[in-house]
Protein backbone atom coordinates (compact mmCIF):
# COMPACT_ATOMS: atom_id res chain seq x y z
CA UNK A 1 0.00 0.00 0.00
CA UNK A 2 1.46 3.30 -1.03
CA UNK A 3 2.79 5.91 1.66
CA UNK A 4 -0.20 8.48 0.23
CA UNK A 5 -3.42 6.02 0.81
CA UNK A 6 -1.64 5.31 3.62
CA UNK A 7 -1.92 8.86 4.73
CA UNK A 8 -5.61 8.92 3.11
CA UNK A 9 -6.61 6.23 4.90
CA UNK A 10 -5.28 7.95 8.44
CA UNK A 11 -6.97 10.90 7.90
CA UNK A 12 -10.25 9.64 7.78
CA UNK A 13 -9.98 6.97 10.28
CA UNK A 14 -9.02 9.77 12.83
CA UNK A 15 -11.58 11.75 11.32
CA UNK A 16 -14.33 8.51 11.75
CA UNK A 17 -12.60 8.36 15.98
CA UNK A 18 -14.45 11.83 16.40
CA UNK A 19 -17.81 10.74 14.54
CA UNK A 20 -20.81 11.37 15.87
CA UNK A 21 -22.48 13.97 17.80
CA UNK A 22 -25.96 13.95 16.19
CA UNK A 23 -28.57 16.43 17.14
CA UNK A 24 -32.01 15.10 16.04
CA UNK A 25 -35.87 15.90 17.61
CA UNK A 26 -35.80 12.20 18.80
CA UNK A 27 -33.73 9.66 18.24
CA UNK A 28 -34.46 5.84 19.85
CA UNK A 29 -32.12 3.43 21.12
CA UNK A 30 -32.08 0.87 17.95
CA UNK A 31 -31.92 3.94 15.86
CA UNK A 32 -28.99 4.74 17.91
CA UNK A 33 -27.37 1.52 17.25
CA UNK A 34 -28.00 1.45 13.98
CA UNK A 35 -26.08 5.14 13.91
CA UNK A 36 -23.28 3.51 15.52
CA UNK A 37 -23.13 0.32 13.32
CA UNK A 38 -22.98 2.79 10.25
CA UNK A 39 -19.35 3.61 11.23
CA UNK A 40 -18.17 0.78 9.67
CA UNK A 41 -19.17 1.05 5.83
CA UNK A 42 -16.99 2.51 3.54
CA UNK A 43 -14.56 4.82 3.97
CA UNK A 44 -15.43 6.74 1.07
CA UNK A 45 -18.71 7.08 2.54
CA UNK A 46 -18.06 7.58 6.08
CA UNK A 47 -21.77 8.97 7.46
CA UNK A 48 -23.06 6.10 5.83
CA UNK A 49 -26.87 5.20 7.96
CA UNK A 50 -28.69 2.22 7.06
CA UNK A 51 -31.92 4.19 6.63
CA UNK A 52 -30.26 6.67 4.22
CA UNK A 53 -28.66 3.99 1.85
CA UNK A 54 -30.11 1.71 -0.70
CA UNK A 55 -28.08 -0.93 -2.96
CA UNK A 56 -27.95 -0.35 -6.63
CA UNK A 57 -27.82 -3.78 -8.97
CA UNK A 58 -24.38 -3.43 -9.08
CA UNK A 59 -24.42 -4.02 -5.50
CA UNK A 60 -22.40 -0.97 -4.67
CA UNK A 61 -24.08 1.32 -2.06
CA UNK A 62 -26.04 4.35 -2.96
CA UNK A 63 -27.58 7.55 -1.11
CA UNK A 64 -30.59 8.12 -1.46
CA UNK A 65 -32.07 11.42 -2.33
CA UNK A 66 -32.56 13.65 0.50
CA UNK A 67 -36.04 15.00 0.69
CA UNK A 68 -39.62 13.22 1.95
CA UNK A 69 -39.74 14.49 5.90
CA UNK A 70 -36.02 13.43 6.57
CA UNK A 71 -32.65 15.73 5.97
CA UNK A 72 -29.20 14.76 7.06
CA UNK A 73 -26.07 16.82 6.68
CA UNK A 74 -22.47 16.87 8.44
CA UNK A 75 -20.62 19.74 9.82
CA UNK A 76 -17.09 19.52 10.02
CA UNK A 77 -15.82 22.06 12.38
CA UNK A 78 -12.70 22.64 15.06
CA UNK A 79 -12.78 21.87 18.40
CA UNK A 80 -13.98 25.25 20.39
CA UNK A 81 -17.25 25.66 18.17
CA UNK A 82 -18.86 22.33 19.81
CA UNK A 83 -20.15 24.08 22.87
CA UNK A 84 -21.89 26.96 20.23
CA UNK A 85 -22.90 24.06 18.33
CA UNK A 86 -24.62 22.28 20.93
CA UNK A 87 -27.04 25.37 21.11
CA UNK A 88 -27.13 26.24 17.83
CA UNK A 89 -28.48 23.25 16.09
CA UNK A 90 -31.25 22.52 17.76
CA UNK A 91 -32.56 26.41 17.35
CA UNK A 92 -32.47 25.77 13.43
CA UNK A 93 -33.73 22.49 13.31
CA UNK A 94 -36.73 23.71 15.25
CA UNK A 95 -37.00 26.65 12.64
CA UNK A 96 -36.31 24.19 9.90
CA UNK A 97 -39.26 22.05 11.35
CA UNK A 98 -41.90 24.66 11.77
CA UNK A 99 -41.10 26.48 7.88
CA UNK A 100 -40.59 23.11 5.98
CA UNK A 101 -42.14 20.93 7.98
CA UNK A 102 -39.14 18.67 7.56
CA UNK A 103 -36.80 17.28 9.92
CA UNK A 104 -32.87 17.32 10.35
CA UNK A 105 -30.29 15.40 11.50
CA UNK A 106 -27.49 17.26 11.66
CA UNK A 107 -24.40 15.07 12.35
CA UNK A 108 -21.08 16.87 13.34
CA UNK A 109 -17.48 16.19 13.69
CA UNK A 110 -15.29 18.52 15.58
CA UNK A 111 -10.92 18.49 15.60
CA UNK A 112 -8.04 20.09 14.84
CA UNK A 113 -8.68 22.64 11.97
CA UNK A 114 -5.60 21.09 10.20
CA UNK A 115 -6.50 17.43 10.71
CA UNK A 116 -10.41 18.38 9.81
CA UNK A 117 -9.01 19.91 6.39
CA UNK A 118 -7.35 17.20 5.51
CA UNK A 119 -9.89 14.69 6.38
CA UNK A 120 -12.79 16.21 4.22
CA UNK A 121 -10.05 16.43 1.36
CA UNK A 122 -9.27 12.64 1.79
CA UNK A 123 -12.96 11.72 1.58
CA UNK A 124 -15.11 13.15 4.74
CA UNK A 125 -18.50 13.91 3.05
CA UNK A 126 -18.87 17.88 4.39
CA UNK A 127 -21.78 19.41 3.67
CA UNK A 128 -20.81 22.43 5.43
CA UNK A 129 -17.53 23.47 7.00
CA UNK A 130 -16.65 25.99 9.50
CA UNK A 131 -12.71 26.11 9.58
CA UNK A 132 -9.98 28.41 11.79
CA UNK A 133 -8.86 30.05 9.48
CA UNK A 134 -9.72 30.70 5.46
CA UNK A 135 -6.80 28.73 4.33
CA UNK A 136 -7.90 25.70 5.25
CA UNK A 137 -11.25 25.96 3.10
CA UNK A 138 -8.98 27.63 0.21
CA UNK A 139 -7.86 24.27 0.81
CA UNK A 140 -10.68 22.38 0.35
CA UNK A 141 -11.26 24.69 -2.58
CA UNK A 142 -8.15 23.83 -4.31
CA UNK A 143 -9.21 20.57 -4.14
CA UNK A 144 -11.76 20.91 -6.43
CA UNK A 145 -14.41 20.30 -3.35
CA UNK A 146 -15.76 23.70 -2.71
CA UNK A 147 -16.36 26.35 -5.95
CA UNK A 148 -14.08 29.48 -6.25
CA UNK A 149 -16.23 32.73 -5.04
CA UNK A 150 -17.61 30.74 -1.74
CA UNK A 151 -16.54 34.08 0.50
CA UNK A 152 -19.21 36.08 -1.47
CA UNK A 153 -21.64 33.18 -0.61
CA UNK A 154 -22.66 34.35 2.64
CA UNK A 155 -22.88 37.57 4.91
CA UNK A 156 -19.71 39.53 6.17
CA UNK A 157 -17.41 37.52 3.57
CA UNK A 158 -18.33 34.18 4.82
CA UNK A 159 -16.74 35.15 7.97
CA UNK A 160 -19.24 33.57 11.18
CA UNK A 161 -16.81 33.91 14.31
CA UNK A 162 -14.33 36.62 15.51
CA UNK A 163 -11.50 36.49 18.59
CA UNK A 164 -8.21 37.96 18.77
CA UNK A 165 -5.43 37.05 20.29
CA UNK A 166 -4.88 37.24 24.32
CA UNK A 167 -1.71 37.46 26.89
CA UNK A 168 -2.27 34.40 29.29
CA UNK A 169 -0.05 34.63 31.92
CA UNK A 170 -0.02 32.74 35.21
CA UNK A 171 -2.06 32.92 38.12
CA UNK A 172 -1.59 37.15 39.68
CA UNK A 173 0.58 38.01 36.16
CA UNK A 174 4.02 37.54 38.67
CA UNK A 175 6.10 38.80 35.52
CA UNK A 176 3.96 41.69 35.01
CA UNK A 177 3.48 41.04 31.92
CA UNK A 178 0.86 44.05 30.15
CA UNK A 179 1.44 44.41 26.63
CA UNK A 180 3.53 42.66 23.60
CA UNK A 181 6.65 44.43 23.90
CA UNK A 182 6.81 42.75 27.14
CA UNK A 183 7.32 39.33 25.20
CA UNK A 184 10.53 40.27 24.32
CA UNK A 185 12.24 40.94 27.05
CA UNK A 186 15.51 38.78 28.15
CA UNK A 187 13.81 36.25 30.46
CA UNK A 188 10.26 36.04 29.70
CA UNK A 189 9.13 32.63 28.02
CA UNK A 190 6.23 32.24 25.69
CA UNK A 191 4.68 29.20 24.97
CA UNK A 192 3.18 29.23 21.58
CA UNK A 193 2.71 25.92 18.87
CA UNK A 194 4.67 26.02 15.69
CA UNK A 195 3.10 28.04 12.68
CA UNK A 196 4.50 25.45 10.33
CA UNK A 197 1.85 23.00 11.84
CA UNK A 198 -1.10 25.29 13.78
CA UNK A 199 -3.05 27.22 12.25
CA UNK A 200 -3.60 28.94 15.75
CA UNK A 201 -0.11 29.51 16.15
CA UNK A 202 -0.14 31.41 12.25
CA UNK A 203 -2.79 34.09 14.15
CA UNK A 204 -0.31 34.61 16.81
CA UNK A 205 2.65 35.13 14.78
CA UNK A 206 0.56 37.55 12.39
CA UNK A 207 -0.22 39.11 15.48
CA UNK A 208 3.15 39.45 17.04
CA UNK A 209 4.18 41.01 13.64
CA UNK A 210 1.32 43.36 13.59
CA UNK A 211 1.71 44.58 17.18
CA UNK A 212 5.48 46.42 15.22
CA UNK A 213 4.18 46.65 11.66
CA UNK A 214 0.16 47.94 12.18
CA UNK A 215 1.08 49.94 15.18
CA UNK A 216 3.83 52.75 13.25
CA UNK A 217 6.88 50.26 12.98
CA UNK A 218 8.25 49.20 9.35
CA UNK A 219 8.97 45.56 8.43
CA UNK A 220 12.47 45.72 9.52
CA UNK A 221 11.49 46.18 13.02
CA UNK A 222 8.84 44.23 13.44
CA UNK A 223 11.36 40.97 12.03
CA UNK A 224 13.65 42.07 15.07
CA UNK A 225 10.82 42.19 17.50
CA UNK A 226 9.17 38.80 15.93
CA UNK A 227 12.87 37.10 16.15
CA UNK A 228 13.50 38.35 19.71
CA UNK A 229 9.81 36.51 20.74
CA UNK A 230 10.75 33.32 19.41
CA UNK A 231 14.41 33.47 21.24
CA UNK A 232 12.18 33.33 24.36
CA UNK A 233 10.17 30.19 22.73
CA UNK A 234 11.28 27.05 25.16
CA UNK A 235 8.90 24.76 22.97
CA UNK A 236 7.51 24.92 19.65
CA UNK A 237 4.34 22.33 20.34
CA UNK A 238 2.96 21.11 17.52
CA UNK A 239 -0.89 22.84 17.92
CA UNK A 240 -2.50 24.85 19.98
CA UNK A 241 -3.81 22.08 22.30
CA UNK A 242 -0.22 21.18 22.67
CA UNK A 243 0.45 24.41 23.53
CA UNK A 244 -2.17 24.82 25.95
CA UNK A 245 -0.88 21.64 28.07
CA UNK A 246 2.61 22.50 27.77
CA UNK A 247 1.85 26.37 29.79
CA UNK A 248 -0.52 24.36 31.81
CA UNK A 249 -0.20 20.86 32.92
CA UNK A 250 3.66 20.81 32.02
CA UNK A 251 4.27 24.25 34.06
CA UNK A 252 6.13 25.83 30.76
CA UNK A 253 6.19 29.50 30.34
CA UNK A 254 5.55 32.46 31.80
CA UNK A 255 2.76 33.96 29.22
CA UNK A 256 0.53 31.76 26.83
CA UNK A 257 -0.60 33.06 23.21
CA UNK A 258 -4.29 32.01 22.86
CA UNK A 259 -7.01 32.56 21.63
CA UNK A 260 -9.61 35.05 23.62
CA UNK A 261 -12.62 32.97 23.46
CA UNK A 262 -10.57 29.84 24.32
CA UNK A 263 -9.44 31.64 27.72
CA UNK A 264 -13.18 32.41 28.04
CA UNK A 265 -14.42 29.54 27.51
CA UNK A 266 -11.92 27.47 29.59
CA UNK A 267 -13.02 29.39 32.35
CA UNK A 268 -16.55 28.89 32.11
CA UNK A 269 -15.83 25.19 31.88
CA UNK A 270 -13.65 25.54 35.38
CA UNK A 271 -10.38 24.41 33.12
CA UNK A 272 -8.57 27.33 33.92
CA UNK A 273 -9.09 30.92 36.38
CA UNK A 274 -6.65 32.95 34.08
CA UNK A 275 -5.36 36.31 34.26
CA UNK A 276 -4.98 37.38 30.99
CA UNK A 277 -4.27 40.78 28.54
CA UNK A 278 -5.71 41.88 25.27
CA UNK A 279 -3.46 44.10 23.42
CA UNK A 280 -4.56 47.33 21.96
CA UNK A 281 -2.80 46.49 18.64
CA UNK A 282 -4.54 42.83 17.85
CA UNK A 283 -5.40 40.98 14.66
CA UNK A 284 -8.65 39.91 13.62
CA UNK A 285 -9.17 36.05 14.41
CA UNK A 286 -11.66 34.99 11.97
CA UNK A 287 -13.50 32.38 11.38
CA UNK A 288 -14.73 31.10 7.93
CA UNK A 289 -18.62 28.72 7.14
CA UNK A 290 -18.84 27.55 3.50
CA UNK A 291 -21.18 24.97 1.68
CA UNK A 292 -19.15 22.08 0.59
CA UNK A 293 -20.51 22.16 -3.66
CA UNK A 294 -19.22 18.94 -4.99
CA UNK A 295 -20.85 17.28 -1.03
CA UNK A 296 -24.40 19.21 -1.22
CA UNK A 297 -24.93 18.54 -5.10
CA UNK A 298 -24.19 15.09 -4.75
CA UNK A 299 -26.47 14.38 -1.77
CA UNK A 300 -28.90 16.57 -2.57
CA UNK A 301 -28.67 18.99 0.36
CA UNK A 302 -28.16 22.14 -1.12
CA UNK A 303 -30.94 24.20 0.48
CA UNK A 304 -30.59 23.01 3.84
CA UNK A 305 -27.02 23.17 4.16
CA UNK A 306 -27.73 26.81 2.80
CA UNK A 307 -30.26 27.82 4.84
CA UNK A 308 -27.93 26.96 7.76
CA UNK A 309 -24.78 28.90 7.22
CA UNK A 310 -26.90 31.74 6.88
CA UNK A 311 -29.00 31.04 9.87
CA UNK A 312 -25.35 30.86 11.64
CA UNK A 313 -25.76 34.76 10.99
CA UNK A 314 -28.88 35.45 12.49
CA UNK A 315 -28.82 37.06 15.88
CA UNK A 316 -30.01 34.04 17.63
CA UNK A 317 -26.77 31.85 16.49
CA UNK A 318 -24.60 34.59 16.97
CA UNK A 319 -25.71 35.24 20.76
CA UNK A 320 -24.65 31.59 21.37
CA UNK A 321 -21.26 32.32 20.05
CA UNK A 322 -21.16 34.77 22.06
CA UNK A 323 -21.55 33.04 25.44
CA UNK A 324 -18.80 30.89 24.98
CA UNK A 325 -16.26 33.93 24.28
CA UNK A 326 -16.13 34.56 20.07
CA UNK A 327 -17.14 38.47 19.05
CA UNK A 328 -20.19 38.74 17.70
CA UNK A 329 -19.85 39.45 13.50
CA UNK A 330 -23.89 40.39 13.59
CA UNK A 331 -23.44 44.16 14.72
CA UNK A 332 -26.95 43.89 16.57
CA UNK A 333 -25.46 40.95 18.87
CA UNK A 334 -22.37 43.34 19.15
CA UNK A 335 -24.14 46.48 20.65
CA UNK A 336 -25.77 43.71 23.16
CA UNK A 337 -22.74 42.20 24.15
CA UNK A 338 -20.59 45.08 23.86
CA UNK A 339 -19.43 45.39 27.61
CA UNK A 340 -18.46 41.92 27.79
CA UNK A 341 -15.16 41.86 25.39
CA UNK A 342 -11.90 44.33 26.16
CA UNK A 343 -11.27 47.28 23.71
CA UNK A 344 -9.58 46.96 20.66
CA UNK A 345 -8.09 50.04 19.42
CA UNK A 346 -6.22 48.73 16.69
CA UNK A 347 -7.61 46.02 14.99
CA UNK A 348 -6.59 44.75 11.79
CA UNK A 349 -7.11 41.81 9.59
CA UNK A 350 -5.70 38.95 7.04
CA UNK A 351 -6.31 40.74 4.46
CA UNK A 352 -4.49 44.01 5.52
CA UNK A 353 -1.42 41.85 5.37
CA UNK A 354 -1.80 40.58 1.65
CA UNK A 355 -4.33 37.79 2.03
CA UNK A 356 -4.37 34.47 3.21
CA UNK A 357 -2.01 33.31 -0.43
CA UNK A 358 0.14 36.19 0.42
CA UNK A 359 0.78 35.52 4.02
CA UNK A 360 1.90 31.99 3.31
CA UNK A 361 4.13 32.82 0.88
CA UNK A 362 5.89 35.53 2.73
CA UNK A 363 5.41 33.54 6.34
CA UNK A 364 5.27 30.15 6.95
CA UNK A 365 6.45 28.66 3.08
CA UNK A 366 9.52 26.87 2.96
CA UNK A 367 12.52 29.28 3.32
CA UNK A 368 9.93 31.95 3.88
CA UNK A 369 10.49 34.73 7.15
CA UNK A 370 9.34 32.14 10.02
CA UNK A 371 12.24 29.52 9.15
CA UNK A 372 14.92 32.44 9.03
CA UNK A 373 13.91 33.22 12.19
CA UNK A 374 13.69 29.64 13.38
CA UNK A 375 17.64 29.18 11.72
CA UNK A 376 18.52 31.93 13.69
CA UNK A 377 17.72 30.38 16.91
CA UNK A 378 19.57 27.33 17.06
Amino acid sequence: MTPKILTTLSSIAEAKKRLFTTWKPTLSQPSALVLAAGLGLSALTPFAVANSQTASATGKTQLISQGGQKVEITLVSYAVTKAAYEKIIPQFVAKWKREKGQDVIIKQSYGGSGSQTRAVIDGLEADVVALALALDTKKIEKAGLIKPGWEKEAPNNSIVTRSVVALETRDGNPKKIQSWSDLAKPGIKVITANPKTSGGARWNFLALWGAIAKNGGNEAQALDYVTKVYRNVPVLPKDAREASDAFYKKGQGDVLLNYENEVILAAQQGRTSPSYIIPQTNISIDGPVAVVDKVVDKRGTRAVSEAFVKFLFAPEAQREFAKVGFRPVNSAVAKEVDKKFPKVSKLYNVQSLGGWDGVQKKFFDDGAIFDKIQSGRR
